[in-house]
């Protein structure tokens, strides 16, 4: 028997993080790389964000608090929540953690036995179907590709759905594609989960401000009011913020699911950092005005990307709706040959080319779907146009 654990074999590194990782290797030994894999806005963090935690510093706000979060962020939270998505929650429903991801980890490991089943819509974010594993459970990855708008529609839920059927995970806008969901298309979903009482829901919502051409955002437990009893809603402060070093996540929910999940985080990692804790309590109460300004910022480099990737060939890329990310289509590019004469038989193949011409992508067989790869749009705009003309010319080498 080997010394490590055998549920490490379930797993595999984070590839966004390994990808970036790899860019800050190359770029040390000297390569021009733009770096397109991180989903970490290049805005800083608000100013008054910053002044609000030097003054709880000044306060000596450095010490242990409460695992699952101070009474001032509950607070902040339970006002956003009212505010932004007229849920209403009290103080023991709502937990704060080291980012959204432990809250997502937290709620797998205190509700999954091994057998449990977790649908997953793919494209999906990296961590979800490895945080189900780890956790002993089974995810069931549906497949929903550009036919369906990269969603999830009613008829293949209820396909996915079984006995064993624990969680739903559904993020809006979606990480990779920037898909979002109507108020329209959640009554649809809510109205299967309903008929399968055995279900519950959990709604990743961090790219909730970062919507574009007006798309309006919505979050299941508000849409369906009867699944707010089953429904853990889920976000932070990282993506629309800028806030991603902070590492501070929250979340609504039932009082018990969120009594198991702080007792979890008590045996690990207690309570996320004092700092932070304040500095979000000042995000979600302070001004909000510039997440609009940012949003259409976010929208103008999507259109920018777009614009550019259809003038390279074997390229088609869907509009995205929300988020920071485009999720091209490089099928077209397949089994042509490189100018070095390699012959690119799989997306693999097709990025590591694009690497070897300086620009850093995601391959897509990361997110649950192929053959395709994720841009990051969390750049400046000088950046993304210099990737995109790398990758105009690298595609229209191909033969």
């Amino acid at each position: 028997m080997g010394f490590f654990a055998p549920r490490l074999d379930r797993i595999k590194h984070s590839p966004s993080n390994s990808a970036t990782q790899r860019v800050r290797e190359l770029r040390a030994q000297g390569r021009d790389i733009v770096g397109l894999t991180m989903g970490e806005p290049d805005f800083e963090t608000p100013a008054n964000v910053k002044q609000a935690v030097i003054a709880a510093m000044k306060r000596n706000e450095t010490r242990y608090t409460t695992v699952d979060g101070i009474t001032e962020l509950k607070d902040a939270v339970r006002l956003k929540f009212r505010r932004e998505n007229r849920l209403d929650y009290a103080q023991d429903q709502i937990i704060a953690g080291t980012g959204s991801k432990q809250l997502v980890f937290n709620a797998m490991m205190s509700t999954l036995s091994a057998g449990d089943e977790v649908i997953i819509p793919a494209p999906y974010w990296v961590s979800y179907l490895d945080m189900a594993l780890v956790a002993d459970g089974t995810p069931v990855a549906v497949e929903c590709g550009p036919e369906y708008g990269f969603k999830l529609t009613p008829e293949r839920l209820e396909a996915a759905i079984t006995p064993k059927t624990k969680w739903l995970l559904l993020n809006s806008p979606c990480n990779p594609t920037g898909a979002v969901y109507t108020r329209a298309e959640l009554k649809a979903l809510a109205e299967v989960l309903l008929r399968h009482p055995q279900v519950w829901v959990l709604s990743d919502d961090i790219y909730e401000h970062l919507l574009f051409d007006g798309a309006e955002f919505a979050t299941i437990a508000e849409v369906e009011p009867a699944l707010y009893e089953r429904t853990l809603t889920v976000n932070g402060v990282s993506k629309a913020y800028a806030m991603t070093g902070w590492r501070l996540g929250y979340a609504g929910g039932p009082k018990a699911l969120v009594r198991n999940m702080a007792k979890l985080q008590s045996q690990s990692t207690s309570n996320p950092s004092s700092i932070s804790q304040w500095a979000a309590v000042e995000a979600l109460t302070g001004p909000q005005e510039f997440l609009r300004e940012r949003a259409a910022s976010f929208q103008q480099r999507r259109d920018l990307v777009l614009g550019m990737l259809q003038k390279a060939p074997g390229l088609q890329c869907a509009k995205p709706q929300g988020a920071f990310y485009v999720f091209p289509d490089c099928a077209g590019t397949l089994g042509k040959k490189t100018p070095q004469g390699k012959v690119l038989a799989t997306e693999q193949d097709f990025t590591l080319y694009l690497l070897d011409e300086g620009v850093a992508v995601i391959q897509g067989e990361a997110y649950g779907l192929m053959p395709y790869f994720r841009i990051s749009i969390a750049s400046s705009a000088e950046d993304l146009a210099e990737a995109c003309r790398r990758i105009q010319r690298a595609t229209a080498a191909l033969k």
